[in-house]
């Protein structure tokens, strides 16, 4: 086309627009162009009518039209320009990825600040030599693992009490003063069936080191609770100073009470617009026996065997190998207290730093039967462990279901 027919094309197709088919297209005829109408002996009114007469048929804006006349002044070429490679090597290696989404399954994906404290555990005090890329990874970065498409394709994954009158237990927070034995008690219940009560999960808490112990229980009556609670307080490897919970009949009545008063334990109960008394449980029911045990309805006929994988799987893991925040208690300008949460560790990692540990243990324990404990199977084996009985567990709900 002559510089005549481009104007002329120019003013009588305000309406009209083109679209290449690739951007290499694109180029190839901004080329041509340039080279038919001789653009770099054209005068000043010639390469404008030019550039107007690309950038209508391109599409392009004016600054990506001048960069494009740039090139081909350059070297008498457009071409596409490969685009750059990636800039940094991967650190994490693509089995990396795979052993973080063992860890996770094994572990039912817990926070990043947990999942880092297990990797770092697994290389630095098991000796795994697989995590030792792992083993100083960030919290950010395990977030980051997770998104990433190799990671998926591996891991893709109440009734209220009624308040009583029955003026047992003393309506105040317990005071621990930095000694274990304070217990925070809670009851969970695994819903209804046809106007069917299913089982009812019994979750011990300990204030200090957050050791729990959970069990299980058909009937939340008196008589089936007492020898439930008492082979869960036996658990716990140290002496046992104080029980609290709720308002709820299950534990404040005579029953609990006079088994507490034998053993010499102080009941303590939640006290009315205090909502926070009784948090830390409230908070483990979500993010332990809810996260594992799931919403579905649980017969109550198996809450022997609910107690029996607790007591040989669950309160073990729970305990020896699964990481939980200690709070950090601060101040702030207002007087307000804020917690903080810097420091993730086993509850019997808690434990043994406590000073005078050997007071508090019971008669019959010790510090190195404990570390034996701890130390007879990795984070992850355990957790694995755990997963397996657990699905040996629910495969004998349905199968029972289905008898």
């Amino acid at each position: 086309m002559s510089l005549e027919q481009i104007r002329a094309f120019l003013e009588g197709s305000e309406e009209v627009g083109f679209k290449a088919a690739s951007q290499r297209e694109l180029y190839e005829w901004t080329e041509r162009t340039l080279c038919a109408q001789q653009y770099a002996g054209l005068g000043r009114s010639g390469k404008g009518l030019v550039r107007l007469y690309i950038a209508r048929m391109t599409g392009l804006s004016r600054a990506q039209v001048t960069r494009l006349i740039g090139r081909y002044n350059e070297s008498g070429k457009i071409q596409v320009q490969p685009r750059p490679g990636r800039r940094f090597t991967s650190h994490y290696t693509a089995a990396d990825i795979a052993l973080l989404a063992e860890v996770d399954e094994a572990h039912d994906t817990l926070s990043g600040p947990a999942t880092q404290k297990i990797l770092y555990r697994e290389y630095f005090e098991f000796a795994d030599a697989r995590y030792a890329r792992l083993a100083n990874i960030s919290v950010a970065h395990i977030y980051n693992l997770r998104k990433q498409r190799s990671y998926r394709e591996k891991r893709m994954v109440f009734t209220r009490t009624r308040p009583t009158p029955i003026s047992i237990g003393e309506r105040r927070r317990p005071e621990p003063e930095g000694r274990p034995g304070y217990l925070r008690v809670d009851t969970v219940h695994q819903g209804d069936l046809d106007g069917t009560k299913g089982v009812y999960h019994i979750n011990a808490v300990d204030e200090v080191t957050q050791w729990q112990i959970v069990g299980a229980t058909p009937y939340i009556s008196e008589a089936w609770l007492k020898p439930v609670l008492e082979g869960m307080l036996a658990q716990f490897p140290f002496r046992i100073r104080g029980f609290h919970s709720d308002n709820g009949s299950e534990f404040v009545n005579h029953t609990v009470a006079g088994m507490l008063n034998k053993l010499l334990i102080e009941q303590t109960k939640s006290r009315p617009r205090h909502s926070n008394d009784n948090g830390l449980v409230e908070s483990k029911n979500g993010a332990v026996i809810r996260k594992h045990m799931g919403f579905d309805h649980i017969a109550a006929n198996h809450a022997d065997r609910i107690n029996a994988f607790y007591r040989e799987h669950f309160n073990p893991y729970l305990n020896f190998h699964r990481p939980c925040g200690v709070p950090e208690l601060k101040k702030d300008g207002k007087g307000k207290t804020r917690r903080t949460y810097r420091w993730y560790a086993t509850p019997w990692e808690i434990l043994r730093q406590l000073p005078g540990l050997a007071g508090y243990l019971r008669a019959e324990l010790t510090s190195e039967e404990l570390e034996r404990l701890a130390g007879a199977q990795s984070d992850t084996g355990a957790a694995s462990k755990m997963q397996q009985a657990k699905a040996r567990l629910f495969s004998a709900f349905a199968q029972r279901r289905s008898a």
